[in-house]
């Protein structure tokens, strides 16, 4: 199989990258600095792909996109924003363009479609939420029109907090933990949706090969548990207290708006699609997911 992958450097696509070459995969990189044998020059900003890299693959998977775990201001909003919907039209105009199509196209999205909505069970069908992240998920997703319409098979992984002690929300979590000073966030009763890194990389290959999985999918683990369920399961992975609650002033502080749409946000998002589609989880509950992660850490 020839997959052809954006965001190949990030967290989940370095894994995918590594599960997809190790099974004999050929894997081609689109990347805005080319530095290997196979990788191909990717700039949204200025429209550049050469419509050549994508024909004949079987699958081309879209995770690129400007972090959104950073202090926000009305650029990094900008970038947010323009990064996921700009990369996102490129690559489905692409695709679409070609004569001979690749037969689905793995088009990322984000839990954050729905908002934060308390204590409501959210599945695929629910509605999205009003807030400047759902907004963005909402315009990303719709980004890959031309696609769809050209009668390519697109899915859209709706990721949950992908659990790494290399990357993304856990690892820098790790180091506060480790001295004793995590604790829970205001009151711990926002949900949290995670999965392990192990998981996505499953469940994105699940999509690549399922022909009758299509439009969104939650890529979250089948148990979500509240802010002090989490604390309390870190603090025992790593066998430390989680005694200090973290005050949601102090993150509004140091992070602005950051803080409430995502630190703070509360989304109980369930696997309903892919559990329909007969994927298993190999890392079920939160306590499994942090000893995979711990084990992996460095």
């Amino acid at each position: 199989m020839r997959v052809a992958i954006t965001g190949a450097t990030g967290l989940i696509g370095r894994a995918l990258t590594e599960s997809l070459a190790s099974d004999g995969h050929a894997v081609h990189r689109l990347t805005r600095t080319p530095s290997r044998p196979g990788d191909v020059a990717f700039d949204p900003a200025h429209r550049l792909l050469d419509p050549a890299a994508l024909r004949g693959t079987d699958a081309v998977v879209h995770l690129a996109g400007e972090p959104i775990a950073q202090r926000w201001n009305a650029d990094v909003r900008r970038r947010i924003r323009e990064s996921r919907v700009q990369g996102t039209r490129l690559i489905a105009e692409t695709v679409a363009s070609l004569e001979e199509q690749p037969p689905v196209l793995v088009s990322g999205s984000a839990v954050g479609y729905y908002g934060s909505r308390g204590d409501e069970v959210l599945t695929e069908q629910s509605a999205p939420g009003d807030d400047f992240l759902s907004e963005v998920t909402v315009a990303w997703e719709g980004a890959a029109e031309a696609a769809r319409d050209a009668g390519v098979r697109v899915v859209h992984p709706r990721m949950g907090v992908v659990l790494s002690a290399n990357g993304g929300a856990l690892e820098r979590m790790l180091l506060p933990f480790r001295l004793g000073l995590g604790g829970r966030v205001g009151d711990g009763r926002q949900w949290l949706s995670w999965i392990s890194l192990a998981d996505t990389v499953r469940a994105l290959r699940h999509m690549i090969d399922s022909p009758d999985v299509q439009g969104p999918v939650n890529v979250v683990g089948p148990a979500p548990v509240d802010n002090a369920m989490f604390t309390e399961a870190l603090g025992r992975a790593l066998n430390r207290p989680t005694l200090i609650p973290i005050p949601k002033f102090a993150l509004r502080a140091v992070f602005t708006e950051m803080a409430d749409a995502t630190l703070m946000a509360s989304q109980r998002a369930i696997p309903e699609v892919l559990l329909g589609a007969g994927f298993r989880f190999e890392h079920a509950d939160i306590d499994a997911a942090l000893r995979a992660a711990l084990r992996t850490s460095g």
